[in-house]
């Protein structure tokens, strides 16, 4: 089975900001790129599977008028981890005590009170289990976190403990990732 993990376009927000789970829209533009891409890239019978938060609901919308043909679903599992009380705020203004928490307890610290690596991990296990079971080409849009944590679920890591063992690489903004098997992947 083939599997895109797509990154939405580069959301309207002013960098440095903590946006995970807070719902912004992505640039009209970059979502129009990417889309007529994503648009050539997907072979006919590819299941669009996608985040819940509007910007890749953007890019879904732009994508599905370009390839009508793509059946589409929206998955509240796939948003961005919930930052809690950080979101929206400056990652420099958050405290460097909060920071130093989440790091020596990187599984399990609910970050500004929101979720927690673990709860990611679990909740993206579980779609990529049933996008295996459909044994079908799926595209994920979705968000770098999201996609980080399928990388290593796709390497067969169901946890992670440490954030030495967070995957610093993501996809940029409007690009994709490409899980061939469940050991090979390739960037583009």
């Amino acid at each position: 089975m083939k599997l895109w993990l797509a990154r939405h376009a580069q959301p309207l927000i002013e960098p440095g900001i903590c946006y995970g789970a807070l719902d912004v829209l992505a640039d009209a533009q970059a979502t129009l790129t990417a889309a007529k891409a994503l648009a050539a890239e997907l072979p006919q019978g590819t299941s669009i599977i996608a985040s819940t938060l509007q910007r890749c609901e953007q890019l879904v919308h732009v994508l599905c008028g370009l390839r009508p043909d793509l059946p589409c679903k929206f998955d509240a599992r796939l948003v961005e981890m919930n930052f809690g009380q950080w979101e929206g705020q400056r990652w420099d203004a958050i405290a460097p005590a909060e920071l130093q928490q989440w790091t020596d307890a990187f599984a399990t610290w609910r970050c500004g009170g929101g979720e927690c690596v673990a709860d990611v991990m679990q909740r993206v296990g579980d779609v990529w289990d049933e996008t295996q079971r459909a044994d079908q080409p799926a595209i994920w849009i979705t968000h770098a976190g999201v996609i980080r944590a399928a990388a290593l679920i796709g390497r067969g890591q169901r946890t992670v403990e440490r954030a030495d063992q967070w995957p610093v690489e993501a996809p940029a903004f409007g690009q994709w990732l490409c899980v061939l098997s469940r050991a090979e992947t390739e960037l583009t």
